[in-house]
């Protein structure tokens, strides 16, 4: 059995939802409020399972309870351990091409505006919403403008082909922060083009924020 610590809008979460859902994977969701009581994932119960005080978490009861954190972690452990519906292509340079599209979403643009960033500038520098808002599109837009230019590589398909995968379920997520913010993303065809085909599926639909359990 596998559970998933997860936040409703936590776009890494969304991530390892998205995986799941692409594998056919049954799994339970437990919620863990990003804000509520100053962030459960501070909690000292939280802690004992994740020190890096973060989600997702996987927990796979199945290979004797292992813990694992960060999102690409888990998407790597859950492509060796159910390898059926693989999240990567079998060429050595094409995984390395979306292994590296992946990579500067969620380790290059996504920690620029992740949460806990966006709180530290508000509550401990005293940004104003405005200058804050600002540096979130500023890093959004250098970071997808470089995403779409890499996708150029996938001749308008996904990046299995007809089948979407690691790259789909990084990329999904964060345009859905975009959006959130009211971005402008109409510089960005390719990965708009690529969004919608994905946001179609139901693996995507059933992993979007708004029908998780915890969604308010």
């Amino acid at each position: 059995m596998l559970t998933l610590y997860s936040y409703w809008r936590s776009s890494a979460a969304y991530r390892v939802r998205i995986a799941l859902n692409l594998k056919g994977l049954a799994f339970d969701q437990v919620p863990v409020h990003l804000v509520k009581y100053g962030g459960q994932q501070h909690s000292a119960d939280y802690q004992a399972l994740n020190p890096q005080e973060l989600l997702p978490l996987l927990v796979d009861q199945g290979n004797g309870g292992v813990r694992i954190a960060q999102s690409l972690a888990i998407l790597e452990y859950l492509d060796e351990v159910f390898p059926s519906t693989p999240l990567l292509p079998p060429d050595p340079a094409q995984r390395a091409q979306v292994r590296a599209l992946a990579l500067h979403i969620a380790c290059d643009l996504h920690p620029l505006n992740n949460l806990r960033v966006l709180q530290y500038l508000s509550a401990e520098l005293g940004i104003a919403d405005t200058a804050k808002d600002a540096w979130y599109r500023h890093w959004l837009h250098k970071g997808l403008a470089a995403v779409e230019a890499g996708l150029a590589v996938f001749n308008d398909r996904l990046s299995l082909g007809e089948q979407p995968g690691y790259l789909e379920a990084c990329l999904v997520p964060q345009l859905y922060n975009a959006r959130r913010f009211n971005c402008d993303l109409d510089a960005y065809p390719r990965i708009l083009a690529m969004t919608a085909r994905c946001e179609t599926l139901q693996a995507f639909a059933q992993a979007a924020p708004e029908v998780q359990p915890d969604a308010v």
